[in-house]
């Protein structure tokens, strides 16, 4: 056999998700120690799993079996597919050196899949006279199915397990039902995008941002141009996007606006409303969860596109509870009753954790325990269904924090300090779910975007152990699932010559394809219903699914942080006056009292 068929095995594509630790892009600093489980062990795509497997069965049919004939076509579309999975340029050099014939039968061979329309070609250079090549969407479309079906062939030969009804289904068309396609993996634009100095992002350091960053190379292809993500924590983001907005021209193309700064930063005009630079159109509107969706429109207007849509839920140790004879909670009763049950200091065991941290942390959690409770944060009109934040643009709100139910809130968590770790009142984001991942914490408060620290690292107690519910309710409460997470916004004060590639890059970084990707690589949010739909994501984690039918149910609502334009002044104060309320300083209604004032005052105050 001629050595020239010989190739060298292709490296599998499981290494190239297995990326480096990540890190504060803009520090250089590591991240949490639980960003190692979200970067090191990622999910592999499905399709990309099957390019891998036909590439060394035939790598091992050319080296087994006398006489053989290469397949070109398939040797090139293979190389194809798994450079655009690992983000490497494909030329037509390339191309033709992967065929495993001969260069001039090779060059015919390409031309062929050329014609059929299932490569696309990118100039490289202005003179048009280098370009690279790229799937199609129509390769991508039907390799995807493709892979599907070698998938569970493969797993009934060979798996000795019997199929899944979610597998028998296949067979009788069940994939293709309505919001049951498979998404096939994203593809390369038609054109480069042409951005001087690459396409400059600025985002929050959280794991979902993270997946972002370890894709780079590949998105790097997708979009024909360089990638330059700067993370910053919560604070040090809001500061960097309002800092960015004095600026005589943007430095970010796109930033990353959490959910509740939306009414600020357009009151001091630091984002363009969508309709201003896009057909809104393009980005499928509906296909978005309902309340991720309005919550990116200010004054009915859309500002942003949902990147993440994250709900905060109550994780809970299924072991645990079943163990005990405890059924899940559903009422803050239900909580203070299963966290006195598991807590148990001596033994290194406690009820409940959540963010106590003095300042932004515990202002969140505050505010979103009194929507537990039934009271928005401000005098929100009430509806069917929750509380009014679609016109908060009207102003003239009223702080409720002098109410009987933000006093129920408050006490509560006073009543929670006493079944929670004893670092508690330092814990926030990150920390309240360390604890809970290495099997200490019975209970935690997370956003869905913290599952992949205990659901990708099998070494965690918490693995395969957890339960998600809403948040549980008060008496005056019903079961919510309050809206976390960020939009991609555009700066007010972006260049008018990078306005329309920064767009595309919008467009493509919130795309199904994209969104799909980033689930398949270890993020926990999805913030469209064809995402959490599709069977290969809901493989991952029961939380895509759950995320849907709590959607469906009206569960997920953002009235809890209205973004009003002075929302990040009073969660500073509501965590700066109870963190004083949990120390035992003051008491909770002197607290309140406090925080009530102080909250009047600002939002007297015009913001611009």
């Amino acid at each position: 056999m001629a050595d020239s068929r010989h190739r060298p095995r292709n490296p599998k594509l499981s290494k190239s998700v297995k990326h480096q630790v990540a890190k504060n892009i803009q520090s250089g600093r590591r991240a949490p120690s639980g960003a190692d489980a979200v970067s090191m062990m990622a999910a592999t795509p499905e399709l990309s799993r099957v390019v891998t497997f036909l590439q060394d069965i035939l790598l091992e049919i050319d080296n087994s079996v006398e006489p053989t004939t290469p397949n070109p076509h398939l040797n090139m579309i293979l190389h194809l597919l798994n450079s655009h999975a690992e983000g490497r340029i494909v030329s037509p050099s390339s191309m033709v050196a992967a065929s495993g014939v001969p260069y001039a039968t090779g060059t015919r061979k390409l031309a062929e899949i050329m014609e059929t329309g299932l490569i696309e070609q990118r100039h490289r250079t202005k003179s048009g006279r280098s370009f690279s090549l790229h799937p199609s969407p129509t390769l991508l479309q039907s390799f995807n199915q493709f892979a599907d079906r070698i998938d569970r062939i493969a797993r009934a030969t060979y798996g000795n397990v019997e199929q899944s009804t979610e597998a028998k289904d296949y067979y009788f068309g069940g994939s293709y039902q309505p919001g049951q396609a498979l998404i096939p993996p994203p593809s390369a634009l038609p054109s480069s995008l042409k951005l001087s100095g690459g396409l400059r992002i600025l985002v929050h350091g959280d794991p979902t941002f993270m997946v972002m960053e370890n894709l780079k190379r590949q998105f790097e292809q997708i979009i024909g141009n360089d990638i330059s993500q700067r993370a910053f924590s919560i604070d040090r983001l809001r500061e960097e996007a309002l800092r960015n907005a004095t600026r005589a021209k943007s430095r970010y193309d796109l930033i990353a606006v959490d959910l509740p700064w939306l009414g600020e930063f357009v009151a001091k005009g630091v984002v363009r409303p969508l309709a201003e630079v896009m057909n809104v159109d393009r980005l499928d509107p509906s296909d978005f969860h309902t309340a991720g969706w309005r919550a990116a429109h200010w004054n009915g207007v859309p500002y942003g596109v949902p990147s993440q849509t994250t709900p905060e839920m109550m994780f809970y140790r299924k072991d645990w509870f079943a163990e005990a004879g405890l059924q899940p909670p559903a009422t803050t009763d239900d909580v203070i009753a299963a966290a006195k049950h598991f807590h148990d200091p001596r033994h290194g065991r406690y009820g409940v954790a959540w963010n106590a941290a003095r300042g932004t942390a515990l202002g969140h959690t505050f505010i979103m325990t009194c929507a537990d409770f039934g009271q928005p944060i401000v005098d929100l009109p009430e509806i069917a269904g929750g509380f009014d934040a679609d016109h908060l643009d009207r102003g003239g709100f009223r702080p409720m924090l002098d109410s009987a139910n933000a006093l129920a809130a408050a006490e509560y968590l006073v009543e929670l300090m006493e079944y929670s770790p004893p670092d508690i009142l330092s814990m926030s984001w990150y920390e309240r779910v360390r604890p809970y991942a290495n099997g200490s914490v019975a209970m935690a408060y997370g956003y869905t975007l913290l599952a992949p620290y205990f659901e990708l690292d099998q070494t965690c107690s918490a693995h395969g152990n957890t339960g998600y519910l809403p948040h549980p309710h008060g008496p005056s409460g019903v079961p919510i699932a309050p809206v976390g997470g960020y939009v991609l916004c555009i700066p007010t004060n972006l260049a008018e010559e990078r306005l329309s590639d920064a767009v595309e890059g919008l467009i493509a970084f919130t795309s199904p394809a994209a969104q799909k990707l980033y689930a398949q690589n270890g993020s926990r949010t999805a913030p469209r219903y064809s995402v959490g739909a599709d069977p290969e994501v809901r493989r991952l984690s029961p939380i895509f699914e759950l995320v849907d039918q709590m959607s469906w149910r009206d569960e997920l609502q953002f009235w809890p942080r209205p973004p009003i334009p002075q929302i990040s002044d009073i969660i500073s104060i509501c965590g700066t006056e109870l963190h004083d309320m949990l120390r035992g300083i003051t008491r909770p209604a002197d607290a309140l009292a406090r925080a009530q004032e102080r909250a009047e005052a600002v939002l007297r105050q015009s913001v611009t």
